[in-house]
């Protein structure tokens, strides 16, 4: 079982680095952010829960995150392990997700910090928002997630050091030379 968390800014190619993570390694991806669309679009209970604080730019409460996340992780029982992206984004949600975790036997394996500059990110997000539209990605509501992300979000990779499990890539290049950086990360990881 391989778990890594993918951490980064909004725009920092988290969603594409994970999708080549998946191909190469059969990892299950979780994205907290795909989850709170689907639920949107499906118009469940869920997703008019958090449709409003995503709207806002906000993070979702911890509580309905964790519960989320959870039930997402037991639909895969034979998973070879999964890629936790857009989560953990407190310290309360990375130790909730250990104790998780410890209650299969597993752990997070590796925690991925794609390193992004903020200006790099604000452009990213602008060509991602023109060409799929994504609401999240509005140029006043794009700021409130930076801020979340500099100002909480952030705070989470001083846990993850604690346990020597983080490692920083540049995150900024070619895409398949970040990727040769990440796979270089994992590969001692898989036996």
């Amino acid at each position: 079982m391989l778990n890594i968390v993918l951490f980064g800014p909004p725009g920092a190619g988290k969603g594409t680095q994970s999708e080549r993570l998946i191909e190469k390694y059969g990892l299950i991806h979780l994205s907290t952010g795909d989850m709170f669309r689907m639920h949107i679009s499906n118009d469940t209970e869920l997703g008019k829960q958090v449709k409003q604080i995503l709207a806002d730019g906000m993070l979702v409460p911890d509580s309905i995150t964790i519960d989320m996340l959870e039930e997402e992780v037991s639909q895969h029982p034979n998973a070879k392990g999964f890629i936790f992206d857009g989560f953990p984004r407190t310290v309360a949600q990375a130790e909730a997700l250990d104790a998780y975790l410890a209650g299969k036997g597993q752990q997070i394996d590796m925690v991925l910090q794609l390193d992004v500059p903020e200006e790099t990110i604000k452009e990213r997000i602008e060509l991602r928002r023109q060409s799929s539209g994504r609401a999240d990605d509005d140029a006043e509501k794009l700021l409130k997630r930076i801020d979340e992300y500099f100002s909480k979000t952030i705070h989470v990779l001083p846990y993850y050091k604690d346990q020597q499990k983080v490692t920083t890539i540049n995150g900024v290049g070619e895409i398949d030379a970040i990727s040769d950086l990440l796979y270089a990360s994992i590969d001692p990881h898989v036996a």
